[in-house]
């Protein structure tokens, strides 16, 4: 059941549009009613074949997104905050600094790939500009943070599975790349890692805009040409501090969102609904939806662990768009050393719960590729997120 308790943040949140705070408020309360009255949540099924449940796929594929409901046991989250907050411990104590509080070293700081992104808190540090080659083509209202916040906070970690052992494990649950098995097939491919940081009163915001870059003109685009990303929810997603997103919007190509925004008058784009789900769901989300975030104005956190994948004949021999990597040609050699850490992440799971029946993943499997977390495959695993599959 989705905790409902979240009107103290509302009303927070309202508070800082000022002469909107009535709309913004009606906005969110209407956008959490729409939420919960759609049909796209519920435990992971399978039929009687092993397949994902042919209801479940109709319904993602009709709405572009679908809420799967207490996939993390306690456990499993319990791991991930741990590890949270050693990485939170070890976060250079600024964009420019390389020690954390501490006087060590900080997390990332001798990696070559991009991996701690920050923000201005509250602020839309991509809305308008030209990063992510100008998808996100508006601002957002940047409201302001209260008085004591520090000038920039973290905002996003790339490439997490170099740094979360507990993020890893989340990445090789069988059940979730059994998914992404039924959705891309058997040859699926990864595409990239990351942990969206929202903390209350300091978690930027991400305009509102579509992901993919490549294909959005092709002759063969179809919904599922960019991919999608499965987001687990550590303490859970409201109408305050989650991702909003526009339902059906995956299919009708790319759109003009300048527009929209002055169709609408506002930020506050019609049709859109927040995500809205409970510590331990993982959403799976269709990356060519319209979406986006406010400002984390209220008072619950929202980590996200983000993890998406791709069929392997929309990144086949295609060159990236350079996005959330360099941009290169993405030929079967990489490919498959990029899909070594599906490998990992599915022994390191395995070592955690031993009793659980481990996915097959096919790529490496049908070529006797066999890989161990240990070690030695840690500095293996070192900016691996330099060979991001970005389309």
């Amino acid at each position: 059941m989705v905790s409902l308790d979240i009107q103290k943040s509302i009303d927070a949140c309202a508070a800082h549009y000022g002469e909107q705070a009535s709309q913004m408020k009606q906005y969110l309360l209407e956008g959490q009613k729409k939420a919960l009255e759609l049909e796209n949540r519920g435990p992971i099924k399978f039929d009687n074949h092993g397949n994902l449940h042919s209801d479940i796929l109709e319904t993602y594929s009709k709405y572009g997104f679908y809420i799967f409901e207490n996939v993390m046991e306690q456990d499993e989250i319990d791991d991930i905050k741990a590890d949270l907050d050693e990485l939170k411990r070890r976060f250079p104590v600024a964009s420019d600094a390389k020690l954390n509080s501490y006087n060590e070293p900080g997390l990332g700081t001798d990696c070559k790939a991009p991996n701690l992104l920050w923000a201005k808190p509250l602020g839309d540090p991509l809305g308008g500009t030209p990063i992510a080659n100008g998808r996100h083509q508006v601002k957002l209202f940047e409201p302001k943070a209260a008085d004591d916040a520090p000038s920039e906070s973290p905002f996003v970690l790339l490439g997490s599975l170099q740094f979360s052992e507990a993020c890893l494990r989340a990445y090789g649950h069988p059940q979730l790349l059994k998914i992404a098995e039924q959705i891309n097939g058997e040859d699926f491919a990864p595409f990239h890692e990351c942990l969206f940081i929202k903390e209350p009163g300091l978690g930027a915001a991400v305009s509102w805009h579509q992901d993919g870059d490549t294909h959005w003109d092709a002759a063969n685009f179809n919904e599922t040409i960019h991919g999608f990303n499965f987001m687990a929810q550590v303490y859970g997603s409201t109408a305050v501090n989650g991702v909003w997103v526009i339902p059906g919007t995956h299919k009708l190509g790319r759109i003009d969102i300048k527009k929209l925004v002055a169709d609408a008058g506002s930020e506050r784009l019609p049709n859109a609904v927040p995500l809205i789900c409970n510590p331990g769901d993982v959403i799976i989300c269709n990356r060519q939806i319209v979406h986006g975030s406010f400002a984390n104005t209220g008072f619950e956190p929202r980590i996200t662990v983000n993890f998406g994948f791709h069929r392997r004949s929309s990144v086949l021999n295609v060159k990236g768009a350079g996005i959330h990597a360099e941009p290169a040609v993405f030929d079967e050699k990489f490919i498959e050393k990029r899909s070594m850490a599906i490998g990992y992440a599915i022994d390191a799971r395995h070592q955690r719960y031993p009793n659980e029946t481990p996915y097959t993943y096919k790529p490496l499997a049908n070529k006797d590729i066999v890989l161990k977390w240990n070690n030695e495959s840690i500095e293996q695993m070192k900016d691996y997120n330099l060979m991001d599959l970005s389309i």
